[in-house]
This record gives structure tokens, C-alpha cells and sequence, in this order.
């Protein structure tokens, strides 16, 4: 049986658990989506350039409101918007679950020299960082994790919203306004060196 009917298999049970009053998920869709997510996400979670997103093990209704604004144009991404195009908001709803109770993988981030750690955990304090994403930054059912997300990613993501060339969430780019690129560096270095959750959970 090929991998992409395996994947069918499981998907179509998914697919009925998340479907409510919006019609069933397209297994065929999801599982080709999930396969597709794998080039640049990594089969093992673990992606090929770390410049993108650990998703495996990430909140779900976070994937899934992500999802909504590529799929919206809210947050753009030329890649994303094409693989979101012809997905259904069940297929969605599949693909975000699907990912969310995948194990998030240890990430390799360099270690952290202890001062270089304490000047992102400050910053992080000072901003309040932990007052939406938590005290150990696994944020919850509405927002990120960011503990041991790539800190490549983190950098460029953090920079995208203090630039306001990220438009989908106001709010950070209110808070990171002004802040430095050696900062925003901090932060992300010390996010990634968190560790990883013992086990991943469906949210």
C-alpha cells in the first residue's frame, strides 16, 4: 500500500472527529497536503531549512487560525497560500489536528552562554512575552509554542512583525517596535534553547 493511502487511512478517521456541521474532510486533500508539508516541515519534524517552523507538536488552534490567514491572505506566503488554495475549512481543521498530536522534535540549537540567556530572558520578562505565550512559552490552545521553536525562525518572524511586514497579529508588532536586531536575536536564542515538551498533546 502506497504511503499516501496510509496516510489516506488514517486521515479519513480524522477527518470524521473534526468535522461538525461544515461536511467532512477530504482525505485524499489532507493527506496530500501533509505529504506536501513534509518537504519543507520535515516527515520527522524537524525542517530542511530552519528558517521554517517546527509544526509538529504545535498548538492546534494556532496551525489552524494560521491556515485561515494564508488561506485569507492575511499572512502571506506565496508557498502556503498555494497549498491552503484548495483546502476546505474540515480539511483545514484535519490538518492542523493532524499536526498537533505529532511529538515535537528535540531541537539541535547551539547552547547558550549564560549571559547571552539572561539578556533574552529579560527582554522576554520586560515585554511581558509570558503574559499570552506562558511562563515556559508553550503557549496554549490560541497561541504558539515558542520553547525550542528554530531560532532562525523566531529571528525572522520576530523582525517580520516589528518591520510590519507581517501583518496578521497587530499587537506584536506594537511590541516589538523599536527593538534592535541584536534583541530580537537574544529572545530567539533563548527560546530555542528551552527544551522540548516530554510529550506532545492534541490542543
Amino acid at each position: 500500500m502506497s504511503k499516501r493511502y496510509v496516510l489516506a487511512a488514517g486521515i479519513g478517521t480524522l477527518a470524521c472527529a473534526v468535522s461538525f456541521g461544515a461536511g467532512s474532510a477530504n482525505a485524499d486533500n489532507v493527506a496530500d497536503a501533509i505529504q506536501t508539508c513534509a518537504a519543507c516541515h520535515g516527515e520527522d519534524g524537524i525542517p530542511a531549512d530552519k528558517t521554517f517552523p517546527i509544526v509538529h507538536g504545535q498548538n492546534r488552534a494556532y496551525i489552524l487560525n494560521q491556515l485561515h490567514d494564508f488561506k485569507s491572505g492575511r499572512r502571506k506566503n506565496e508557498i502556503m497560500a498555494g497549498i491552503v488554495a484548495e483546502l476546505t475549512n474540515s480539511d483545514m481543521q484535519a490538518l492542523a489536528r493532524h499536526f498537533a498530536k505529532q511529538q515535537w522534535p528535540a531541537n539541535a540549537s547551539e547552547p547558550q552562554p549564560a549571559d547571552a540567556k539572561k539578556a533574552g530572558a529579560a527582554l522576554l520578562e520586560q515585554l511581558n512575552c509570558g503574559g499570552c505565550h506562558h511562563d515556559k512559552y508553550t503557549g496554549d490552545t490560541q497561541r504558539p509554542r515558542l520553547a525550542g521553536q528554530n531560532a532562525e525562525y523566531l529571528l525572522k518572524t520576530l523582525t517580520e512583525f516589528r518591520d510590519k511586514t507581517r501583518g496578521n497579529f497587530i499587537t506584536m508588532s506594537a511590541i516589538l517596535n523599536g527593538l534592535t536586531d541584536e534583541e530580537l536575536k537574544s529572545m530567539s536564542d533563548y527560546l530555542a534553547s528551552l527544551p522540548p515538551p516530554v510529550a506532545a498533546a492534541a490542543k
